[in-house]
C-alpha cells in the first residue's frame, strides 16, 4: 500500500513536469525574445572597410567606418585586439598649434549616421605590438558599442604609408 501511494505520487510528479515544460520553455523563448527584441531596438550597427597601416614601431592605428541603421543613437566606448598590450580611442586635437593624440571615452554613433575613424582624427590606438603588422596580412578588432556590444571585424593590413582603404570591403558582422 505505502509502496503504491509513493508510485502514485511519483506519477503525478512526473505528469505535472511533463504537464508544465511546455510553459516553461515558452517563458524561456519569450524572455530570449524579448532580449533580442531589446538589441535590435538599439538598431544595426555596421562595421566596414576595417583596416590599418602595416607598423614600423611599437604601436599602430585602425580604422573603420561604422554606420548606424539604427533609431537610436549609439557610442563606441572601446576596442580589443589580440596584436596590441592595449587598445584605446584616440583623436587627434590641436594643442598649442601642435596636432596630438589624445585618447578618449567613447566615440559617439548619432541614429541613422555614421562615423569614420581615420588617419589624423579619430582611431583605434593599438600600443605595444605584440608582432609586426604585415602588409597583406589581417587580425581579428573587436569594437565595444554601448547599447548593441561587441561587433568583431578583420583588419586588412595596407602599406606604412596608406592613407585609406582603397577597396572599401565590406568586413565582419552587419
Amino acid at each position: 500500500m505505502e509502496t503504491a501511494m509513493v508510485s502514485k505520487s511519483v506519477l503525478i510528479t512526473a505528469a505535472a513536469i511533463l504537464a508544465f515544460t511546455p510553459v516553461l520553455a515558452a517563458d524561456q523563448k519569450m524572455k530570449m525574445k524579448h532580449h533580442s527584441s531589446d538589441a535590435m531596438a538599439h538598431g544595426k550597427i555596421m562595421v566596414k572597410s576595417p583596416w590599418a597601416r602595416a607598423s614600423i614601431g611599437k604601436n599602430g592605428a585602425a580604422y573603420v567606418t561604422v554606420v548606424n541603421h539604427g533609431k537610436t543613437a549609439d557610442k563606441l566606448v572601446g576596442a580589443a585586439a589580440p596584436v596590441a598590450k592595449r587598445v584605446e580611442l584616440h583623436t587627434h586635437k590641436m594643442d598649442n598649434g601642435i596636432m596630438r593624440m589624445r585618447h578618449v571615452k567613447s566615440i559617439p554613433l548619432p541614429a541613422n549616421g555614421s562615423v569614420t575613424l581615420k588617419p589624423g582624427g579619430h582611431h583605434v590606438m593599438m600600443m605595444g605590438l605584440t608582432k609586426k603588422l604585415k602588409k597583406g596580412e589581417e587580425f581579428p578588432l573587436t569594437l565595444i558599442f554601448e547599447k548593441a556590444g561587441k561587433k568583431t571585424v578583420s583588419v586588412k593590413i595596407l602599406h606604412a604609408g596608406a592613407l585609406d582603404n582603397p577597396t572599401g570591403h565590406h568586413h565582419g558582422k552587419h
